[in-house]
């Protein structure tokens, strides 16, 4: 145990190298959850470039990725070759080469360690085979015994700063007479020949592939080609490069070395980097020259990030959502420790979300005056030019106190311009004191833009929202009557996804004077489309029941059938009206194309109330309905409900109210409020709802 280093992620090699050997996998990783935090971060990698890693270094549990998706899901998940791109095309932005991978869960008696991460070359067959789902979970099951026997001897493996890289044994080592040897063969071929490592840097560079691309060995030597030759800065290099290296397959391109000499690059790649064989080359029509003018090239990778940082934000709704994004997915890929995200707010900064910063320094900030600017944020506000601090030393000169007050080392203040107007400012700060190169600065200036337009539009979402809830909320009964004999539970429920509301409604009615209270009416209904006018309609169609209510069922839906043609809203509505005889223990109900009601009876049996359809309202003036009365027993449950508690694309409607049924029934004899939000609960478990959910139980007593 004294030999491990300070984190003890050595011990995770052997099991991750036998399983890169045993699936064929020529790279792979290791994520660990972390503590008391809902993200993965990477610990371990082998056979993969970590400096492509970064935007995967850290990955949000909530995040659209497969390595989430593998641990909250509790299986293997499989994506060959171009799956990767139609299911995650975040990830499939960054890494658009032709690969298969799988993440599959690390867990071990109920405990959840992480995801291991393996990578195949992009002529991997369509399916994983039988041998290679046994090492992978052979793999996994070692993972975990290591994590867990290293916990019970007290000393846990850490996560360190940076990824530990297993290194996976060579098939032989030549003794240095047979290296001379090799050197030597290179050095008589015609042609150039190099290696670069899984980073990208050259290793090796004969005297041919030197003099062919004008530069020194010595110049050559631990640099990577695209950074040491200006004439290829161009990203095709570093992009090429990428191929070969994820795809595992063989690649070419030709560059102009300037003035007139045109080179051809062929790339030869394997698990320990890739060897490179550069030949002259006629240029063939339409063949790119490279330019040599760039003093400060963006590099493929970066460019490569922006779209992926594109992507991510063009899913952010509302405000919170933009904060989340950029704290779970764009600080771990730009190695940021700590976020603010400020707005303004009548003459004050406004923090609209941080991460990295405990609260005396959010109140510190919070709601401080724009002028005079006596923070950096509110100088970038006013301004709308970034500022860039590389160490403490920087900010205590135009700040003081501040480093000390934050506990940061280096930051990055970024102006949020939107339509030609600040609309905020987003400060990425780190522990450790970070030179800003020209292309970081570009890069973050290129953000900032993508999160300025995400800001503005979740703002005017959020206010859109908040309008529309308000709204609804103010048609919706506030309370519901107090009815003596009678359990009463409602429940509304937003859809989990767009900016616009639903028509669904409820409502309770006591019916005749406080003394002779033994009767109440109760209504549900959904009126067709999203938005204020379904809204206003469904005002309309609760004051039309009201106004009907203690007439028959079937007459009540006819008389709100007329009114609602007669206003020819342009609308649908479905509705479903009860009258409750609580004296009798009696329901006698009628619908308008709503969905069945549930009765569970005291012994627990549930039925489906088999009630004639009707026409929804706002079709047919001359509609008839009819009525049907059922049993309602002390200890019965009856449950109305609209289409959102149990709609699931691809699932057939009479199998999902089945299924409410079997649930209702096996919910046992509950509190009804618990037993109402048993009820949203299990909604919540199926897929993300595009529908509001409406639900009324009652039960007599």
């Amino acid at each position: 145990m004294g030999d491990l280093s300070p984190t003890g992620l050595e011990r995770l090699d052997p099991p991750l190298v036998r399983a890169l050997r045993e699936t064929g996998a020529y790279g792979g990783g290791i994520y660990l959850l972390a503590e008391r935090e809902r993200i993965l971060r990477l610990a371990v990698t082998s056979g993969l470039p970590t400096e492509t890693l970064k935007p995967w270094l850290r990955v949000d549990l909530d995040a659209p990725m497969p390595l989430p998706d593998a641990l909250r899901e509790d299986r293997l998940i499989w994506l060959p070759v171009g799956e990767m791109a139609r299911r995650y095309p975040q990830a499939g932005v960054v890494v658009p080469y032709p690969f298969a991978a799988c993440y599959t869960p690390i867990t071990e008696g109920g405990r959840r360690w992480g995801v291991l991460s393996l990578v195949w070359s992009g002529d991997h067959p369509a399916d994983l085979n039988t041998s290679e789902k046994v090492a992978v979970d052979v793999g996994c099951r070692g993972l975990a015994q290591v994590l867990r026997r290293a916990e019970q001897a007290g000393r846990p493996l850490r996560v360190g700063d940076r990824p530990h890289v297993a290194v996976r044994p060579r098939g032989r080592t030549p003794d240095p007479a047979e290296a001379q040897a090799a050197a030597e063969f290179a050095e008589r071929l015609p042609e150039g020949c190099c290696a670069l490592d899984l980073e990208g840097r050259i290793t090796f560079a004969n005297a041919t592939a030197a003099k062919l691309v004008g530069a020194e060995p010595a110049r050559l030597l631990g640099a990577r080609p695209w950074e040491v030759l200006s004439w290829l800065s161009d990203p095709v290099f570093e992009d090429r490069y990428r191929s070969a290296l994820f795809s595992r397959q063989p690649g070419s391109f030709t560059a102009l070395r300037p003035p007139d000499r045109w080179l051809r690059f062929q790339l030869y790649p394997d698990v320990f980097g890739i060897s490179v064989r550069i030949t002259t080359a006629t240029s063939a029509p339409g063949a790119r020259a490279l330019s040599s003018a760039r003093s400060a090239p963006t590099r493929a990778g970066a460019l490569y990030h922006l779209m992926q940082l594109a992507t991510v934000l063009t899913e952010a709704a509302g405000v919170q959502d933009v904060v989340d994004l950029v704290a779970g997915q764009i600080m771990p890929a730009l190695d940021a420790q700590g976020l603010m995200l400020f707005g303004a707010e009548a003459g004050r900064l406004q923090i609209l979300g941080s991460r990295g910063y405990p609260d005396r320094v959010r109140e510190h900030f919070d709601h401080q005056p724009m002028s005079p600017a006596t923070s950096p944020a509110a100088r970038v506000l006013a301004d709308g030019v970034p500022a860039f601090y590389p160490s403490p030393e920087d900010m205590e000169r135009d700040y003081p106190g501040l480093p000390e007050l934050t506990g940061k080392s280096a930051w990055a203040l970024l102006p949020l311009i939107a339509s030609g107007r600040t609309v905020g400012c987003c400060v990425l700060s780190y522990a450790k004191p970070k030179a800003f190169t020209a292309d970081e600065r570009t890069v973050l200036s290129s953000l900032a833009g993508l999160i300025a337009q995400a800001l503005e539009r979740a703002r005017l979402y959020d206010t859109k929202h908040d309008l529309a809830r308000r709204l609804q909320a103010g048609l919706l009964p506030h309370e519901l009557p107090d009815v003596p004999g009678l359990k009463v539970a409602a429940r509304y429920l937003p859809a989990t996804h767009g900016i616009e509301i639903g028509g669904d409604f409820y409502d309770l009615i006591q019916l005749g004077d406080e003394d002779e209270n033994d009767a109440v009416a109760a209504a549900i209904g959904d009126v067709q489309g999203h938005n204020v006018t379904a809204a206003a309609l469904m005002g309309q169609v609760r004051t039309a029941v009201h106004a009907t209510a203690g007439a028959p069922p079937a007459e009540v839906l006819a008389r709100a059938n007329r009114l609602l043609t007669d206003l020819d809203p342009g609308l649908f509505t479905s509705c479903l009206y009860a009258h409750l005889d609580l004296a009798a223990h009696r329901a006698r109900l009628a619908t308008a194309g709503h969905l069945p009601p549930l009765v569970r009876q005291p012994d627990g049996q549930v039925t489906r109330v088999r009630l004639a359809p009707g026409t929804l309202l706002g079709i047919d003036p001359s509609a008839d309905y009819s009525a049907l009365e059922v049993a309602l027993p002390p200890g019965a449950v009856l449950l109305l409900y609209t289409d959102g508690l149990i709609e699931r694309p691809g699932v057939d409607l009479d199998d999902s109210i089945a299924e409410l049924a079997e649930h209702l029934a096996d919910a046992g004899d509950q509190p009804i409020d618990e037993l109402a939000d048993s009820l949203l609960r299990h909604a919540g478990q199926q897929n993300s709802r595009s529908d509001d959910i409406a639900l009324l139980l009652l039960s007599p007593t």
